[in-house]
C-alpha cells in the first residue's frame, strides 16, 4: 500500500498579509497531481486542513475542491481534525462523504473506529484521531489527569482494544499534537496545558504508521512515527524547511520505504542581516531579489524610509527590524525611568528606538512637539501632565 502523509494546510492563512490561497491551491495540484503519478492508494490528512475554527468563504471553496478532486482520484483519502479547525463545521455531513472514498474525522467520541482499506496483503486500520482538547475529554473519558498524554494515552487505548479484536492487523494513525522530539516553529498556535504540551513519542508503539500534524517542519521521530509539516512556509522561522509530504509503503508486515515528495515553492523565504547599504549593493545577495524578505538592519543610526530604499532591491519585503550596532544606551526602559519630564521621555523614546541618542536639532523639534501638546507651557518644568492627573 502507498500512502501520502500531509498536513496542516491551513487554507486562508496570510504570510505578513501576503494572500496565500493561489499558493495553496498551486500545492492541491501538486498533491492530486503526486497521488496518480505515484499511485498512491491512501492519502492521510493529519489536521488542520483550515487556519481558522470559521474559515473564509475562498478558504471553504478551495476545501471543497481538494476533497471532491481527491474523492475522484484512484485514492481513499482520510482527514482528521487539528486545533485550528472547527470540528463541527470540517466534519459536516461526513457520513454522506464517505460513501465518495474521502473519510472526514473529527468527533472524539468515534476513537477506536477506523476506516479499513484493504490491499494485496490484507487489511489496514486507519485510525484517525482528531485533535483532543484535554478539557473537553477528560470527564466524559474519566481521564486521571488534565494533559495531552493522557488524552492520547486513552485513544491509543481504544485504538490498541480495536487492534487486538482484529488480531494481528496493519494500523495506521493520524494524530495532531506536539510529540517529544520534534522542533516547533513560529507559526504554530501554543496547544499547552497547564505549560505541558509534549506527549513521548511512545504512546504511538507497536502502530505500523503514525502520522502526525502540527508541527510545521517535517520531522522523522521514529522510523514509523513522523510528521509531514505545513506544505507552505507560514513564518520566517521555516526558512531553511524543506516542505513535502511522506510517500510511505507498506508491505505485509510494516514500513518498507518513506520519502519526502517535496512541495512547489511559490516564493523563497529569505532571512538577511547587516547595514542598509551592504543589503542594498551586495551582488551575492541578488538571489533573494524576488524572495519574501525578512531583514535586520545593523546601522548604528536608523537609516531614513529604510523599508522603501530596500524594496526598491527587494520588492516583497515583508519584515524590518533594527539592531543597531554599537548602541551605548543604558537599555533601561523608557517607561522605567521616573522622575523624567516630557521633553526627556520623548528624547529617550527617540533614543530608544533608534539606538542612539537624538542630535540637537532633533532634540529642539522634540521639544517643540511635546509643548504643542502640552496645554500649559509652564507645567512641564513643575511635574508631568500624567503625574497632574493625579
Amino acid at each position: 500500500m502507498r500512502i501520502l502523509h500531509t498536513s496542516d494546510w491551513h487554507l486562508g492563512r496570510s504570510f505578513h498579509r501576503e494572500g496565500m490561497l493561489t499558493h495553496q491551491a498551486a500545492f492541491v495540484d501538486h498533491l492530486v497531481d503526486v497521488v496518480e503519478r505515484e499511485r498512491v492508494d491512501l492519502v492521510v490528512v493529519s489536521g488542520d486542513v483550515y487556519d481558522r475554527a470559521l474559515p473564509q468563504v475562498d478558504a471553504v471553496r478551495l476545501a471543497d475542491e481538494a476533497l471532491v478532486r481527491l474523492a475522484r482520484s484512484r485514492a481513499r483519502t482520510v482527514i482528521s481534525s487539528g486545533n485550528h479547525d472547527s470540528a463541527q463545521r470540517l466534519g459536516f455531513s461526513a457520513r454522506l462523504i464517505d460513501a465518495a472514498g474521502v473519510h472526514l474525522r473529527t468527533d472524539a467520541g468515534a476513537v477506536g473506529t477506523p476506516v479499513v482499506v484493504d490491499d494485496k496483503h490484507g487489511p489496514v486500520a486507519v485510525h484517525a484521531i482528531p485533535y483532543l482538547d484535554p478539557d473537553a475529554v477528560r470527564e466524559p473519558w474519566a481521564l486521571p489527569a488534565r494533559s495531552h498524554q493522557a488524552a492520547l494515552e486513552e485513544a491509543m487505548r481504544r485504538v490498541r482494544a480495536d487492534t487486538a479484536a482484529r488480531g494481528r492487523s496493519r494500523t495506521v494513525v493520524l494524530a495532531h499534537a506536539f510529540v517529544a522530539g520534534g522542533e516547533p516553529s513560529d507559526s504554530e498556535r501554543d496547544i499547552s496545558v497547564g505549560g505541558v504540551s509534549r506527549v513521548p513519542v511512545s504512546v504511538f508503539e507497536g502502530v505500523t504508521y503514525t502520522a502526525l500534524g502540527h508541527l510545521h517542519g517535517s520531522h522523522v521521530l521514529t522510523d514509523t512515527v513522523r510528521y509531514s509539516g505545513s506544505p507552505l512556509a507560514y513564518s520566517f522561522s521555516e526558512a531553511a524547511q524543506t516542505k513535502g509530504s511522506w510517500l510511505v509503503e507498506l508491505d505485509a508486515t510494516g514500513v518498507s520505504h518513506a520519502e519526502l515528495v517535496e512541495a512547489p515553492v511559490p516564493r523563497p523565504l529569505a532571512r538577511l542581516r547587516g547595514d542598509l547599504a551592504t543589503l542594498l549593493d551586495d551582488p551575492a545577495l541578488s538571489r533573494h531579489e524576488q524572495s519574501w524578505v525578512q531583514a535586520t538592519l545593523t546601522d548604528p543610526v536608523r537609516p531614513h524610509q529604510a523599508m522603501d530604499r530596500l524594496r526598491r532591491r527587494f520588492p516583497h519585503a515583508l519584515v524590518l527590524a533594527f539592531e543597531p550596532v554599537g548602541a551605548t544606551l543604558d537599555g533601561a526602559p523608557v517607561a522605567g525611568r521616573p522622575g523624567r519630564s516630557d521633553h526627556e521621555l520623548a528624547r529617550d523614546f527617540v533614543a530608544d528606538l533608534r539606538g542612539v541618542p537624538v542630535t540637537d536639532d532633533e532634540g529642539a523639534l522634540l521639544d517643540r512637539a511635546v509643548d504643542a501638546c502640552c496645554d500649559d507651557r509652564d507645567l512641564d518644568s513643575l511635574v508631568s501632565p500624567a503625574e497632574a492627573l493625579f
